[in-house]
């Protein structure tokens, strides 16, 4: 099983040269040699001073300064480590495993691609080390290089095929990816090997919420907890497959665990506010939702066309957008669903121009997303905005042609305003797309129309 363990460079004395002060005093290889028994006996703290001393009798010896850097690493001095494994390297550039240790440090310190560069080297240096393409594709993945990274799982499965975390982690990055049927085959082997690999039934838990198989993604997420009861994210995942499933108090009872084991986890306070809105307590949801976008993120900060027919025809999709048709209940990382969904529940309560600057600040953030415009159209449209009610609707069928909602709002704006011909077009269009409701206008106004031309 791969695992980051240290890889003692254990060398016998005489591969350093003895630097003696007189018959009795020890030489560099002496303490050269006493750091490595440290080491190996977990004196880390006396592996480091035995290893600085050889390193001041002996300075040009390239395993001392790769020895201490591993006694930093078991005592956490990240740093320190990264640059005694520099000198190893400038001491000598052959060394496989100097690169491998300060590459697998500067993903320590989130520097991803240095450690690319570093694990690149080292696998020209070895390249039969299942370890290397192994940590080579974990940082590959942090960098979003998600193809080279599966690459990368590939080749360390081939060289090492019964090593667990490799087919964990190549099952996450499949997750990333998209392929979650491949994803649930390597965490389903994993798990063969492995049965209470808490990462592997997390992930395989994911896949099955993916794949729509809330019960399973159930048993595994809450197995995984078993094993590991104080991971937030367990709890924060499960939460999701039981909103999927409609638990929404299930749900929120694990937001609130996720919340208690880490209060800064943004996204468990968007997806509680969201189960919250389902459960009728918006203020609650709309504290929720608000927390999720201020928690270490930055502050935010026409003329009106009434009409009872805009009126009325927009009460069918603002009394169900909420309810029926935004679904959302994972929050993605740019948070642009954090201010739909605030704003949708603002709206809801009456304060349509607090609903507004949500709806601005969503498309701002992710301005591909079609519902965002869909719901800043309706939100214009009530504040009597129909001109800009119209842009968003445009904006809307062009990143989602089939958005049929969006035709129907655009169809009864433009019927409103006077181009008529246009408006009914429209309306049609959303019919045949699925909006039933457009029918009763068509009916009612379209036929109208169209016989008097």
């Amino acid at each position: 099983m791969i695992k980051s363990v240290l890889r003692s460079c254990v060398l016998a004395a005489l591969l350093l040269p003895a630097v003696t002060f007189g018959q009795n005093t020890p030489t560099a290889s002496d303490y050269f040699n006493e750091g490595v028994q440290k080491s190996n006996a977990k004196d880390y703290t006396g592996a480091l001073q035995a290893f600085t001393t050889a390193i001041i009798l002996n300075p040009d010896n390239a395993p001392s300064y790769y020895n201490r850097a591993l006694a930093k690493i078991s005592l956490n001095d990240i740093q320190g480590a990264i640059l005694d494994l520099d000198q190893s390297i400038e001491l000598n550039p052959q060394d496989a495993n100097s690169f491998l240790y300060r590459g697998i440090n500067r993903t320590k310190i989130d520097d991803f691609r240095g450690a690319v560069q570093d694990f690149n080297r080292a696998i020209e240096l070895n390249p039969n080390d299942a370890l290397l393409y192994y940590h080579r594709g974990l940082s590959r993945a942090q960098v979003n290089y998600l193809t080279t990274a599966l690459s990368d799982f590939n080749k360390a499965a081939a060289l090492a095929p019964s090593d667990v975390n490799i087919l964990a982690a190549r099952g996450n990055c499949k997750n990333q990816m998209g392929d979650f049927k491949g994803a649930m085959a390597d965490f389903s082997l994993a798990l063969e090997k492995a049965p209470n690999k808490a990462q592997a039934l997390a992930g395989r838990g994911y896949a099955r919420f993916r794949l729509d198989d809330p019960k399973g993604a159930l048993a595994d997420f809450g197995r995984s907890i078993e094993i590991t009861p104080n991971d937030p994210d367990l709890f924060y995942k499960r939460g999701l497959v039981k909103t999927r499933m409609a638990d929404f108090n299930g749900a929120s009872t694990d937001f609130d665990k996720t919340l208690q084991l880490d209060p800064a986890h943004f996204k468990a306070h968007f997806s509680r506010g969201y189960c919250k809105s389902r459960t009728g307590s918006n203020k609650q949801a709309i504290q929720d939702i608000d927390r999720s976008i201020e928690m270490g993120n930055t502050s935010l900060q026409t003329k009106a066309y009434y009409s009872d027919f805009i009126t009325q025809n927009l009460m069918p999709l603002l009394s169900t957008v909420l309810q029926e048709r935004y679904r959302v209940s994972e929050l993605n990382d740019d948070r642009s669903d954090a201010f739909l969904l605030r704003g949708l529940l603002k709206n809801a309560g009456g304060e349509s121009k607090a609903a507004l600057a949500d709806l601005n600040r969503a498309i701002e953030l992710n301005p591909t997303s079609a519902e965002s415009y869909f719901i800043r159209g309706i939100i214009r449209s009530s504040l009597g905005d129909q001109k800009g009610s119209m842009i968003d609707c445009n904006s809307a069928v062009k990143l989602n042609p089939r958005h049929s909602e969006a035709y129907y709002l655009r169809g009864i704006v433009r019927f409103d305003t006077g181009d008529e011909q246009a408006g009914c077009l429209d309306l049609s269009r959303a019919g045949e797309l699925g909006y039933v409701q457009a029918y009763k206008i068509i009916t009612e106004r379209c036929s109208r129309i169209t016989a008097q031309r």
